[in-house]
């Protein structure tokens, strides 16, 4: 794949990551970031701030390409086939603990986050959203 491309697919799957919708013209190589309207709390400020991005998405519809956010339950696989490739057993099974009691996504950063592979958690993340993302890309 050329350099170009991998560039944009890491470039929205970090968007993704940070909760934003985004709009990729793959004709200009252009792409729009929106933060999703689910955590929209002043609506008219938010419409200032992205009213051009808005307009500019929604007149030209055609030519973007919306990829979509990862839904709840594909973050909740990402980390289930991250646990999996843990070498170290004990940690392993914490985490699938962790992952069938309440408040799995807290208690799985809580954990990753006091642990050694917190590392290994963001780059295996990354490398799985940017998968899903191609994928989009690609249909």
């Amino acid at each position: 794949m050329e350099n170009s491309k991998l560039n944009i697919i890491k470039e929205i799957a970090q968007e993704l990551d940070c909760g934003n919708d985004c709009y990729y013209n793959p004709k200009t190589k252009e792409l729009i970031t929106i933060p999703n309207f689910g955590d929209l709390l002043d609506e008219d400020e938010f419409r200032e701030s992205f009213g051009a991005e808005l307009k500019k998405v929604t007149t030209n519809k055609a030519e973007y390409i919306k990829i979509e956010g990862i839904e709840s339950f594909e973050s909740f696989k990402i980390m289930q086939r991250f646990i999996t490739q843990i070498a170290d057993k004990q940690f392993q099974s914490e985490l699938e603990t962790v992952l069938e009691r309440k408040k799995p996504f807290q208690n799985f950063k809580y954990s990753i986050d006091n642990s050694d592979y917190r590392q290994n958690w963001f780059d295996f993340k990354q490398n799985e959203v940017e998968k899903i993302v191609e994928k989009q890309l690609n249909r």
